[in-house]
């Protein structure tokens, strides 16, 4: 009987808490430097984590930038769900969550720090590169993500540094019209790995 008793408690207790989380989680407004895990009932291959980048967006295959900063979770899994809706026979179930909070502005260092560097989109790993170092290149950043999806558009990849936008052939390492695979990045980098489109 004690034991039973025991049990039923454990399990209000992890359903209150489960509660609590979800509660805290649909009201939370998202900033930028956010991590959100995504799902895609009605097609896993979707799944993925997403960095929401400086400008407050957030990449999605099929659907592109979505706005997220300032949104909550619900908002942002209707915008997917609607982007994608063309793309099935009826409006798709999407469920986010906040995998890890960013640090706000105010707690970071006046100088950013080398590990300060981003890529998101259509790689196995998208966020911030940890470990990078100063003299770390861009196809380096791109490996220690796990390196590109089968959705990559690996012909069109950005550096973003600042206001500027540098565009990376990932195919051919370099090339016309692209910065080489040895390019050197920098504090604030943000390496945008873009979906590719139907004929790419």
């Amino acid at each position: 009987m004690t034991k039973t008793f025991f049990g039923f408690f454990a399990a209000i207790v992890t359903v209150l808490a489960f509660t609590v989380s979800a509660t805290a989680q649909s009201s939370y407004k998202i900033r930028t430097g956010d991590t959100l895990q995504i799902e895609v009932l009605e097609d896993a291959n979707l799944n993925r984590s997403a960095l929401v980048l400086p400008g407050g967006t957030i990449s999605f295959p099929f659907v592109g930038s979505v706005s997220a900063a300032g949104r909550t979770v619900g908002d942002v899994a209707n915008a997917l769900a609607t982007g994608l809706s063309r793309n099935f026979a009826s409006t798709p179930n999407v469920f986010v969550s906040v995998a890890e909070v960013g640090v706000p502005p105010v707690a970071r260092a006046t100088a950013p720090r080398a590990s300060e560097i981003y890529i998101t989109g259509e790689v196995a790993n998208p966020g911030q590169l940890e470990k990078a170092s100063r003299n770390i290149t861009i196809l380096q950043a791109i490996a220690q993500a796990g390196g590109l999806t089968k959705f990559a558009a690996s012909k069109r990849v950005q550096l973003r540094r600042g206001d500027k936008i540098y565009p990376y052939n990932y195919e051919t390492n370099g090339g016309a019209g692209s910065i080489p695979g040895s390019t050197r990045l920098a504090p604030g980098d943000v390496i945008v790995v873009p979906q590719r489109t139907l004929f790419e």
